[in-house]
């Protein structure tokens, strides 16, 4: 693992290593742990960019947020940022025509996940 980051008071980058194990695991270098905060049990967040980079930051799951929903919402801010010309309006005909598909579904989100869902 190569890492790189930048804080106001670096001007150069910091190259860590770690090995990874039989089981696919490894030790977060002390230098990645210290700019990012990690505690023990802290979650860590992967974000693989288009061109292959992969962007280590701290996962904050605040109590009561979705992460998966979270990271739709950035997924679609980063492309709506990067292609503005995409977005259409939903017109009348689209939103009955969803209604009609989805309207009489009740979901129950406090319903524990069958063996399937999980």
């Amino acid at each position: 693992m190569q890492v790189h980051y930048h804080a106001c008071a670096m001007t150069a980058d910091i190259k860590a290593e770690s090995t990874l194990t039989d089981r696919y695991q490894t030790t977060v270098p002390e230098p990645v742990r210290r700019a990012l905060k990690l505690g023990k049990r802290d979650k860590i967040r992967y974000s693989i960019r288009p061109n292959g980079q992969v962007v280590i930051t701290r996962a904050d799951v605040e109590q009561g947020n979705d992460p998966v929903l979270g990271e739709f919402l950035g997924f679609l801010a980063r492309d709506i940022a990067a292609h503005p010309r995409r977005l259409q309006s939903v017109d009348a005909a689209l939103a009955k025509r969803i209604q009609s598909l989805v309207g009489e579904v009740e979901v129950d989100f406090d319903a524990a996940l069958s063996a399937d869902d999980e």
